[in-house]
């Protein structure tokens, strides 16, 4: 069971719309080239822009978890509402953290590592260890021959169809919205970013989990002195668990849709899949800028140095990116029933399609 999410530097410098399968590796490298020409300025980050975003999400959030506090004197109804708002800011504040792990948000490695280490402690996600995780999942998104590490898993119907009857029931359990997205965010945040996963000569990786466990672990046992267990877990747990499922689904719906690109061998192709195999969530304006415009995920797969307040200039500037597959939120809810790639249609099918097909 793999729901993870993760950043590090993009595994090429650019990137293109429509290369065709079996292009050739010189072909390849002239498109490649033709994007990144068109990319460069875009990638260029602006300090006095990032540092707005991160106030413009700390300070709100800081003061709705005020205002959840003094709450649970009126009744903890309206606690659990504050909760609401104070999750979407800090899954916001995770998508920052997402920007510094790319290398976006500031112009050194070593502010994007700080700033993302600091947010880390607050989002309960170890920087390091989900930077180079996040690094495979943008080298390998949609290579059928490398999922399950950085992604939500996904068979294919040949390989559902050959499980046994037990194991057939755990993957349609697994794809459960219930577990994709209750157990899986609660599992994923509070359980497996606890523990440092990966070869023992990742040292980074290793201090990024201890490090980032630690300071939580001080940052909530400070609270705890000042305001009590109860209080302060009835505050923080149902921000963190609601953030936590905003994050899951926002990555879920960036590459689980029915046209989604997903090829093996020599039929992979990094910028195909990055285009084709990532989605335009075309959300309302405010839901854009409170999901720090992590929807623009086709833009952020091409080249994902591109700080995310610069994306949507990018896709209004270029005319190939407006032939990308966009999804409307309405469109979205109707992906959940989405589970098995069909290797004869390369669509992403529900349960029910697959027995319908079997009929």
């Amino acid at each position: 069971m793999t729901i993870a999410v993760t950043a590090t530097p993009e595994p090429s410098p650019a990137v293109t719309p429509s290369i065709d399968s079996g292009a050739d590796a010189g072909s390849r490298k002239r498109t490649a080239r033709f994007w990144a020409e068109r990319l460069a300025a875009y990638k260029e980050p602006e300090a006095r822009r990032s540092i707005g975003q991160l106030a413009s999400t700390i300070l709100p959030l800081a003061g709705l978890l005020t205002l959840m506090g003094l709450s649970l004197q009126v009744g903890y109804w309206l606690t659990l509402l504050l909760a609401v708002p104070a999750a979407l800011f800090l899954a916001r504040l995770w998508i920052l953290q997402h920007d510094c792990g790319h290398g976006a948000f500031f112009r050194t490695s070593r502010a994007n590592d700080w700033v993302g280490r600091c947010l880390g402690v607050l989002t309960v996600t170890p920087y390091e260890m989900w930077r180079r995780d996040h690094a495979v999942h943008h080298a390998t998104s949609g290579n059928l021959d490398k999922r399950g590490f950085g992604d939500i898993d996904t068979l294919t119907v040949r390989e559902y169809l050959a499980l046994s009857p037990w194991k057939r029931f755990c993957y349609r359990v697994y794809r459960n919205p219930l577990v994709l997205f209750g157990v899986g965010p609660t599992y994923l945040f509070l359980i497996r970013f606890r523990f440092p996963l990966g070869p023992w000569s990742d040292v980074r990786a290793w201090l990024s989990v201890i490090g980032s466990n630690a300071a939580t672990a001080a940052a909530v046992g400070l609270f705890i002195y000042l305001f009590g267990a109860a209080p302060v877990l009835g505050v923080w747990l149902p921000v963190v668990l609601l953030a936590a499922t905003i994050g899951v689904w926002m990555f879920y719906i960036q590459h689980q849709f029915d046209t989604v690109y997903w090829r093996s061998g020599k039929e992979w192709d990094f910028h195909d899949a990055a285009i084709h195999g990532s989605s335009f969530y075309d959300l309302p304006g405010w839901l854009h800028w409170m999901t720090a415009y992590v929807g623009y995920h086709h833009v952020h797969h091409l080249a994902s140095r591109i700080p995310n307040y610069r994306l949507p200039d990018c896709h209004r500037a270029i005319a190939e990116f407006q032939a990308v597959r966009s999804i409307t939120l309405k469109e979205s809810l109707r992906s959940i029933r989405l589970a098995l790639f069909d290797e004869d249609s390369r669509r992403l099918i529900g349960f029910g399609e697959l027995k319908a097909k079997a009929a």
